[in-house]
């Protein structure tokens, strides 16, 4: 494993923003791990997770000037600092945000930030992916900027589940929308950080008994 997704893993430990139990996604799905972005409180935090998109930023992207795209709410803060980021590593990009609720005045709109021109390419930042259904709202949500095109998307982890097929998520996205979503870690990172310590048994053990049944037996190719 890569030093710096260790370092990931025990940062959402660390931060409350990765936790085991019995919870529901998004997707309604009953899941034995939780990730919430929302735990990321203080600003020493939102720095250290602005620095981890960056790194994977870059390693996927490069040095390439990209317009971030971070959903409302939690994608708001993740893609400031994302920029906030990659701004200290040399590389100045814009970034915009949604309102849930489109503006009848002052500026108007349903857009807070950079406005994205003709030939400018997107990258939407989020937290985490399960079934491809918030990333799927944000291309909906993103169709009115004809001129401009999404070019690929980043998360915190993937989960590697399956999507509306036996195809992971990020297949499918990949295959509906034509761009691949990137993600800084993904469930069998944190399969093999947890497998370092003996009393994290029983929660790999539920993890993989989850992915028997919701992990994609067609995972994405490693772009």
């Amino acid at each position: 494993m890569q030093g710096y997704k260790r370092d990931f893993i025990e940062f959402l430990k660390g931060a409350g923003v990765l936790k085991f139990g019995d919870f529901t996604a998004k997707s309604g799905r009953k899941i034995p791990y939780f990730i919430n972005a929302g735990e990321i409180k203080t600003g020493e935090q939102i720095s250290k997770l602005g620095e981890f998109y960056a790194i994977s930023y870059l390693e996927k992207i490069g040095n390439t000037r990209n317009v971030l795209y971070g959903p409302a709410y939690k994608g708001i803060p993740l893609s400031v600092s994302a920029a906030v980021a990659l701004s200290g590593k040399g590389l100045d990009v814009p970034f915009f945000f949604n309102r849930k609720e489109e503006k009848d005045h002052g500026e108007g709109g349903v857009f807070v930030g950079y406005k994205p021109t003709a030939g400018e390419n997107i990258v939407i930042i989020e937290d985490v992916i399960t079934a491809g259904t918030a990333i799927r709202e944000s291309m909906e949500i993103l169709s009115c900027l004809k001129e401009s095109k999404v070019i690929g998307g980043f998360v915190m982890v993937d989960r590697k589940e399956k999507g509306k097929t036996d195809m992971s998520a990020m297949a499918e996205i990949e295959k509906e929308f034509g761009f691949p979503i990137y993600s800084i870690v993904d469930v069998y990172d944190i399969i093999e950080y947890l497998e370092e310590d003996e009393s994290n048994t029983e929660n790999v053990e539920r993890i993989k008994n989850y992915l028997k049944i919701y992990g994609a037996t067609q995972p994405a190719e490693e772009v």
